[in-house]
């Protein structure tokens, strides 16, 4: 019997014919994914579901979809997937990471040029009968200053094309190094760099914890006065309510956005102010965009369904389904190790070494690398895949050096993660056992044997008397149960690591004001990789 894929978003026709010449079973419902009880009567007679924006595949969809294996995003974002809820069903996430890159670039080039020729408010004036040619004076982009917040793959399409309008260009990105900034033309800065001296600024970055209000009411205070924002990233980059006010003070000259914090946005503090260009989150709407990424979900979907290989999986590496069966443990050690060692890294990262022994050497390196790469590069971008990895890391010119070598020690086989900086070296190793348990087994040099599961707590401090008291009791009185407990040393009276198994996630103030003062250099919780710790925030991931 053919597979059957449902299409519940719009998608193009082409896409459908794909489908259909691949000799998939497909049915094209295109308005279906607006009823969300419709679909999840229908969910469990399908093998595939591809979706746009529209559908939400959530928890209680996902537990309906009996039959599912795959689910298709035509696009990049997979917000409106529940990514934990499909994985621990089996069932994989694809996306089209690539294929509306050009578009959403443009976009944001094309918001500049209106904002700062006031084109909108402009055109409705003539268009109203009016000839109000003296009262919008706008402004030129050669020879102004763009100030670019994420130069990854769109980013860096806008820092490309802004150098051809003469633009001078700085960008701030955590994981720009020099060398690839120089190669973009671009200048690197820090962010009140930036803010200092930017006449536009635009954002591309991902919505996280570290870039969420990243446009906050204190940063929006130390912009350049008479600057530009565009946004057409994500909502939530910025405070709008924050920047409304800066608009009406006149700090800022103009604003245009394709995101909010809320949508659909109905009403936003933005709305109906002089020059602010809003537009309904159009970044990917055009036809080539559409097109590409809605062909490009119709192979990925058949080619999985017919023949087991996975591309552009959010969370599977891209794999032969005879590879998976027995690299699936070693492919989850590789991405908690990159996990690790990419949430300790807070410094741009300008090479990854990554060591494989034993019966590892003889499995697929590129895979396993690929792993290891996404998990250290979802710090970044929570929605890097096990392809689009290594090409982002490329991009932002971190090497990448992969060695094999003949069994070396007491393990039938491990992986070392090496990550360095302009800093210092981070590295962890693990392995698997027959139980097919990954297990870190070393951590900054210090050998450790340490199942990786969830809610765990990390912490590295000076070797001296009380601290694994000190840690038991803050876990007593903060009524969290430790169910096991793990520790390392270099050396009396040197480094040493803990790694305790919670019963719970941990509420971070308490702990962290409690073991501040006693020789703990970092305090991370992981579920189940590492996760830093913020003083507003529970110790717990998505993960």
């Amino acid at each position: 019997m053919a597979p059957k894929v449902l299409i519940s978003d719009s998608l193009s026709e082409a896409a459908v014919q794909i489908f259909r010449d691949r000799g998939i079973d497909v049915d094209f419902q295109p308005n279906l994914g607006k009823d969300k009880d419709a679909l999840a009567a229908i969910i469990g007679n399908y093998d595939g579901l591809a979706i746009r924006s529209a559908t939400k595949a959530t928890a209680k969809l996902i537990e309906a979809a009996t039959n599912l294996k795959v689910i298709g995003r035509a696009g990049i974002g997979v917000d409106n997937v529940d990514r934990d809820a499909a994985s621990k069903a089996g069932i994989i996430v694809m996306n089209t990471p690539f294929g509306n890159m050009i578009t959403t670039a443009e976009h944001a080039i094309a918001m500049m040029f209106a904002v700062a020729r006031q084109i909108p408010e402009a055109s409705a004036s003539t268009h109203a009968g009016k000839w109000e040619k003296s009262k919008f004076m706008g402004v030129e982009l050669t020879g102004k200053t763009l100030g670019v917040i994420g130069a990854g793959n769109i980013g860096g399409i806008v820092c490309d094309r802004a150098r051809g309008l003469k633009m001078k260009v700085m960008a701030y990105d955590p994981y720009l190094g020099e060398e690839k900034a120089s190669e973009m033309g671009v200048q690197k800065v820090e962010l009140d760099e930036l803010f200092a001296h930017a006449d536009f600024i635009t954002l591309h970055v991902p919505f996280t914890g570290s870039t969420a209000n990243i446009l906050s009411a204190e940063n929006i205070a130390k912009l350049k006065p008479g600057v530009r924002i565009i946004n057409c990233a994500r909502g939530g980059l910025v405070d709008e309510e924050a920047l409304a006010e800066a608009l009406k003070s006149g700090h800022v000259a103009g604003a245009a956005f394709d995101v909010f914090a809320v949508e659909p946005a109905t009403d936003s503090p933005l709305f109906n102010l002089p020059n602010v260009v809003c537009t309904p989150h159009l970044g990917a709407a055009t036809t080539e965009a559409q097109e590409n990424v809605a062909l490009q979900v119709a192979e990925q979907m058949s080619d999985y369904l017919l023949t087991g290989a996975v591309t552009n999986a959010l969370n599977m590496p891209s794999v032969t389904a005879e590879e998976a069966k027995i690299m699936g443990p070693w492919i989850k050690l590789a991405g908690h190790l990159g996990n690790f060692t990419g949430q300790m890294t807070d410094e741009p990262i300008t090479a990854i070494n990554i060591l494989f022994d034993g019966v590892v050497s003889e499995m697929n390196i590129k895979a396993l690398t690929a792993a290891t790469i996404a998990g250290i590069m979802k710090r970044a971008n929570p929605d890097t895949n096990m392809v689009s990895a290594p090409v982002i890391a490329k991009e932002r010119g971190i090497q990448i050096s992969t060695t094999k070598q003949d069994r070396s020690g007491s393990f039938e086989g491990y992986i070392k993660v090496t990550v360095v900086t302009g800093k210092r070296e981070r590295s962890v190793a693990g392995t698997v056992f027959s139980d097919g348990k990954p297990r870190f087994i070393q951590i900054k040099g210090i050998n450790i044997d340490a199942e990786i599961g969830a809610h765990m707590l990390y912490t590295t401090n000076e070797d001296v008397p009380g601290i694994i008291g000190l840690l038991g009791m803050t876990m007593g009185k903060n009524n969290v149960n430790i169910a096991n407990f793990t520790l390392g040393r270099s050396g009396v009276g040197q480094d040493a690591i803990a790694i305790l198994y919670l019963s719970e996630v941990l509420k971070v103030p308490s702990i962290g004001e409690r073991i501040k003062h006693h020789h703990f250099l970092r305090v991370i919780c992981a579920e189940p990789a590492l996760h830093e710790v913020h003083a507003d925030e529970p110790c717990t991931t998505s993960n």
